[in-house]
């Protein structure tokens, strides 16, 4: 699904940036152009994100623990 129509940007693009290591919302400004502040993308794009990064975090912690 789209999140950013305007820069074209979709959901797997941005779980995708998520795995890679981005972070914030900056790091998909960079990667991706998602734009901050002209609708609800900015805030769609980071919801997203942070759950990816949640996953990530648990993730490594999970193989950590199993180490």
């Amino acid at each position: 699904m789209y999140v950013c129509v305007c820069q074209a940007v979709t959901e797997r693009q941005i779980i995708a940036a998520g795995e890679r290591g981005a972070e914030r919302l900056a790091d998909l400004r960079k990667e991706l152009g998602v734009p901050g502040d002209c609708g609800r993308c900015g805030s769609c794009a980071k919801a997203l994100l942070r759950k990816v990064v949640e996953s990530r975090r648990s993730q490594a912690l999970t193989a950590a623990a199993f180490s």
